[in-house]
């Protein structure tokens, strides 16, 4: 896959080579002290606002993923009651979620600095100590005023991954909104769903490697922003 024209990335950063990196209180840390990086800023500004209005934590995007420089948003549910070990939305946390997702993502060769994952409904939706549960209709209906927002901040979005039901429910307004931006359904990499069936892994697989074949041939910006690639 062609790779994206970019800035030196921030010094002393290196790519995690293995899932659930954020299960180390200082790896923890140490992605905390990137969240200054210029490419978050926008994205950090409007997570603040949903924190205000929807009253609810919103985890921060990852600083080693290409923030507002990204080619390639990647939607999907909602945070799970374990973000709070990170408060990041990240392939590095330390869930089956993630860990599925970064090895999804790695075998797609889908580099990080593409890509920006978020949650269609992107406060957390549970009480304290609850299990994990599906954003229900209102609240649905409630994260649609944020895609919109979102998608502004992404000058560069050539293709959007949307990873699960409530995810592809947002697909109409993705599509009005960048008509030009590929728009791709694939399952939830929740393990909950992708030991369900052979089916499942095959067909996030094959998103994926669509996803990344899309990117290959979208044209790519001549300069991108500096992104973190980071030690975890």
């Amino acid at each position: 896959m062609r790779e994206p024209a970019a800035l030196p990335p921030l010094v002393g950063t290196d790519p995690p080579a293995r899932p659930k990196a954020l299960a180390d209180p200082a790896a923890v840390a140490a992605r905390r002290a990137l969240l200054e990086a210029p490419h978050l800023a926008p994205l950090r500004a409007l997570a603040e606002r949903i924190r205000a209005e929807r009253e609810a934590p919103v985890p921060e995007p990852d600083p080693l993923d290409g923030g507002i420089a990204a080619r390639l948003l990647l939607l999907l549910e909602t945070p799970g009651p374990g973000i709070a070990r990170t408060a990041f939305v990240s392939r590095d946390n330390p869930t089956g979620t993630a860990a599925n997702l970064f090895g999804f993502l790695a075998e797609a060769g889908i580099a990080r600095a593409e890509t920006l994952i978020w949650n269609a409904v992107p406060w957390v939706i549970h009480a304290p100590g609850a299990r994990n549960r599906a954003p229900r209709p209102g609240e649905i209906r409630q994260a649609v005023p944020y895609l919109v927002p979102l998608l502004d901040l992404m000058p560069h979005l050539a293709v959007a991954v949307l990873a699960g039901r409530v995810a592809q429910t947002l697909a109409p307004v993705l599509a009005a909104a960048r008509p030009r931006v590929a728009v791709i359904g694939v399952p939830h990499p929740s393990p909950t769903y992708v030991c369900t069936s052979p089916t499942v892994p095959a067909r996030i697989r094959a998103g994926l490697t669509e996803a990344a074949r899309r990117l290959a041939a979208a044209p790519c910006p001549p300069v991108r922003l500096a992104i973190a690639s980071g030690s975890a």
